[in-house]
């Protein structure tokens, strides 16, 4: 067994996905699954129907009907947000315990990644032309690997984060002491959750310093968020501000101005999603 393997294993004993959002990940990479599927494992979780309900007839649709169904709801939202809805919510929720460093946060790495999920869903949209849900996810997912390693190994993960050098690699660091990183982690995580390839990919590469990757690819968009956010300050550790490679740097470069729009309605756009962020029922 690889360690990361023994990683996730162990995460297993300690935590785990409520069964909503695991069948949700199954349905959502199901070509044959229908609305009504979706629908029948929303109901076994009245929280998330009350959420998504809420959600749905909030200021960030701005419908004139009020939505009182769930079938409308899936229909409104989509079956692939829900899915990210759904999944927010439960790794919020193990994202917010007690931490346990000085220079780790939970929160602060919470931050990190809705950030990154926000911008890489704003980049796909805005600069890319194409659906940002599956961005928005490499967003959510993409350090996961972290509060595993914080869970499974938390003195040695500690040592990591008390001992970050900014000119080298965080996954370097991490496989110096825990033997496995984040980034491989996670891609194993994702392979198990059947996630599409192209998403294992960009949580696997999104700290790989190849120069070849193409801006548009999952692993380009990410990549780019990481580094649009850490300029804000949103990093999930002290000095790990990532650079961008040349060719992604000089894509940049070329579409400055799109960029400087998105950067400067960024604060704005996570303004708006903190109705799936910070929601709380009741």
């Amino acid at each position: 067994m690889s360690s990361a393997h023994y990683f996730i294993s162990k995460f297993r004993d300690i935590k785990t996905l409520p069964h909503v959002v695991t069948r949700l990940s199954q349905l959502v990479n199901d070509d044959d699954s229908t609305m009504k599927d979706f629908e029948e494992v929303i109901k076994m979780d009245p929280t998330l129907v009350a959420r998504l309900l809420r959600l749905v007839n909030s200021p960030y649709y701005g419908l004139i009907q009020k939505v009182d169904s769930i079938s409308r709801a899936v229909t409104f939202i989509g079956m692939k947000n829900i899915h990210n809805i759904a999944l927010t919510e439960a790794l919020k929720n193990i994202f917010n315990e007690k931490d346990s460093s000085t220079n780790f946060s939970r929160n602060k790495l919470w931050l990190h990644c809705a950030s990154v999920s926000i911008c890489s869903k704003m980049l796909a949209e805005r600069i890319f032309g194409i659906n940002g849900d599956d961005a928005y996810l490499c967003g959510i997912l993409h350090d996961f690997g972290l509060i595993i390693e914080e869970q499974v190994a938390p003195e040695k993960f500690i040592s990591v984060c008390e001992s970050v050098d900014p000119e080298i690699e965080l996954p370097e660091q991490e496989r110096a002491v825990l033997g496995t990183d984040h980034c491989e982690i996670g891609y194993l995580l994702t392979q198990e959750w059947n996630m599409t390839e192209a998403i294992q990919v960009a949580i696997r590469d999104h700290h790989n310093s190849d120069d070849t990757v193409e801006p548009d690819s999952l692993t380009g968009i990410i990549k780019l968020s990481e580094y649009i956010t850490g300029q804000l300050n949103y990093t999930a550790l002290p000095e790990t501000s990532p650079a961008l490679s040349p060719s992604l740097a000089a894509h940049v470069k070329d579409t400055i101005d799109e960029y400087n729009v998105l950067i400067d309605d960024l604060p704005k756009e996570m303004s708006k999603a903190q109705d799936i962020y910070e929601a709380k029922e009741g």
